[in-house]
């Protein structure tokens, strides 16, 4: 009788974008940071607009990542 195993090649992707998301958690809101402590200058607005979307960028690569990890461990194998 053969069980379900989790998939490895799903939960490396799983990883992966967690990694992503990671990254994006220590960007976006660095950038934030750096955009209100300047001086004003007009490209401050645009920097803060970027963080803002990486930011959002963490917080969707990170639902999908550890959904994606889920699907590996807990998802039925189709044959």
């Amino acid at each position: 009788m053969e069980t379900d195993r989790t998939n490895k090649d799903v939960l490396l992707k799983g990883v992966k974008l967690l990694g992503i998301a990671l990254a994006c958690m220590f960007t976006g809101p660095i950038l934030a940071y750096i955009s209100q402590t300047k001086l004003k200058t007009p490209i401050d607005n645009v920097v803060l607009i970027i963080a803002i979307i990486i930011c959002c960028l963490a917080l969707f690569f990170g639902f999908k990542g550890i959904n994606t990890i889920l699907d590996s461990m807990f998802k039925k194998k189709i044959k």
